[in-house]
């Protein structure tokens, strides 16, 4: 009796066996037949397995890992991640260089972006960031302008040298960056040797509300190695994936490779006298002013097992951020928060956080529904709305509010758009305008269906229509056959506060 391991039956995408593997025919020389659904699906599907490539950053390398806290930063910040020495989280970290498309070479001289994915347990962290520590423009208006010279010239549909000093010989504010892209450190060695910094700067909240400014940087434990000009040649001739294949390989073998994460911290008083604007992503910190300190240490130890579900489809936002780490005033960050998010909804899909790959670690709640991909796994049947009263919704937490921080004469905060309202004054003009018919018929159609709501709603909703007119409550109270006296003595109540 035979002991071979039986192999699992192939199937199509529904699931059903498949016999064969040929398409079906009328007869051994054809046509074929309209009724193969397994070809239509192969056909079909390979139609459409390729998304959008990323407008920058297109061509990437990524692995999974954990980031371990060395250091207490916890009076700067109250991000669960950094509580207590030890603690691990979850990463996944994606390599990528900017400027050309997927096919590009690795070692091409180019900033190389440095995302990581926090897996935390407030939700994932997404530092963004790339191994330089400023960028070539400070004003976002500029972002995409500059990132068109990077690309192809419209006419030619060639990398242009000619468009690339254009902007730069207009935009002086990239000269920081521009001195790093063609100094020796706009040739890493690979992905391992490069340093990662977040480049904008972010604010810490702590326990006690108090927020410094602050910069993150990812110092690389294998140090920093660049390669010269004709080597760069020389490689990119016989390998154009030289930076992804060194850095699976040396995870595959067991090598890991490791960063250590330091911070830099600003205070609101050193931001107010600091000789440039502190927001500037043209500009660093000096560390002599602004010192390292220590944060933690992250180890890339495991390769993807499928670079299309976990690398490209992979979708890193500045806006996913969690409490005790937020924005600054940095005007790039600012228009960033939106832009990548959206960029991610186009080209991954509307439901791109769904993914496993991107996918919180946590529950997830919230009254954002449906799209394509959508899984419901979280949600299910609960209610698409807030604010509601329906058993199981979620509800917020006060105690994780921000504090408020001053923009120059104006304050930044989430002010509460119920407080400091006259919402009643106007709708109890408007039903005293009506004469006793209109009003009737007013009262009649809002309790045809309020009448439809659970109770307790129609007695909320009755305080409303009393604090506007006694007479509007007390109609459409007695349409429902609601007694009326606790409704009069709520809005009374109401008129004298």
């Amino acid at each position: 009796m035979s002991t071979k391991k039986k192999c699992p039956v192939m199937t199509t995408a529904d699931g059903n066996p498949i016999a064969m593997q040929q398409a079906l025919t009328a007869g051994p020389r054809g046509p074929v037949l309209m009724q193969d659904v397994q070809l239509l699906e192969q056909m079909q599907h390979f139609n459409r397995e390729r998304i959008p490539e990323r407008v920058v950053h297109a061509k990437g390398s990524a692995a999974h890992g954990t980031f371990t806290v060395t250091g207490d930063i916890t009076g700067h910040t109250k991000a669960n991640l950094f509580s207590e020495i030890g603690k691990k989280t979850d990463v996944f970290l994606r390599f990528s260089t900017v400027a050309g498309e997927r096919g590009a070479a690795d070692a091409e001289r180019d900033v190389r972006g440095f995302a990581i994915k926090f897996y935390t347990e407030d939700g994932n962290w997404d530092m963004v960031g790339n191994n330089t520590p400023v960028f070539f423009v400070r004003d976002p208006y500029k972002f995409q302008n500059f990132i068109h010279t990077q690309k192809r010239d419209p006419k030619t549909n060639m990398r242009d040298m000619d468009m690339q000093w254009d902007f730069w010989s207009l935009c002086p504010e990239s000269l920081h960056q521009v001195t790093i892209l063609f100094s020796d450190r706009g040739l890493p060695r690979s992905y391992r040797h490069v340093n990662g910094y977040g480049s904008h700067t972010y604010s810490f909240i702590n326990d006690a509300d108090e927020r410094v400014w602050c910069k993150f940087h990812f110092k690389t434990d294998q140090g920093i190695e660049n390669i010269m000009d004709d080597e760069a040649a020389s490689i990119i001739a016989s390998d154009r994936e030289s930076h992804q294949r060194d850095l699976f390989e040396s995870i595959d073998r067991g090598d890991f490779p490791s960063w250590t994460m330091h911070v830099q911290v600003m205070t609101q008083q050193q931001a107010d006298t600091f000789k440039w604007n502190p927001f500037d992503l043209t500009k660093v910190w000096p560390h002599a002013e602004f010192p390292l300190i220590e944060v933690g240490r992250l180890e890339l130890n495991r390769n993807p097992e499928n670079y299309h579900a976990e690398v490209e489809q992979s979708s890193f936002s500045p806006s996913a951020l969690v409490p005790g780490i937020q924005p600054s005033p940095d005007k790039m960050l600012q228009a960033r928060l939106m832009s990548y998010a959206d960029a991610h909804r186009h080209r991954v899909g509307n439901n791109f956080q769904q993914l496993p790959i991107n996918r919180p670690k946590c529950p997830v709640f919230n009254s954002q529904r449906d799209g394509a991909m959508a899984t419901a796994s979280d949600y299910q049947g609960r209610a698409n709305y807030w604010p509601s009263s329906r058993e199981g919704m979620p509800e917020v937490d006060p105690e994780l509010k921000d504090p408020a921080w001053s923009l120059g004469e104006a304050v930044v905060d989430r002010f509460d758009s119920t407080v400091d309202h006259d919402d009643y004054t106007q709708p109890g003009d408007l039903f005293r305008m009506f004469d006793d018919e209109h009003r009737d018929r007013l009262a009649t159609r809002i309790a045809g269906v309020l009448g439809q709501a659970r109770v307790e709603v129609q007695h909320r909703q009755l305080c409303h229509f009393f604090r506007a007119d006694p007479e509007y409550g007390t109609r459409i109270a007695d349409k429902l056959g609601i007694d009326t006296s606790s409704f009069m003595q709520d809005a009374a109540d109401h008129v004298e506060a």
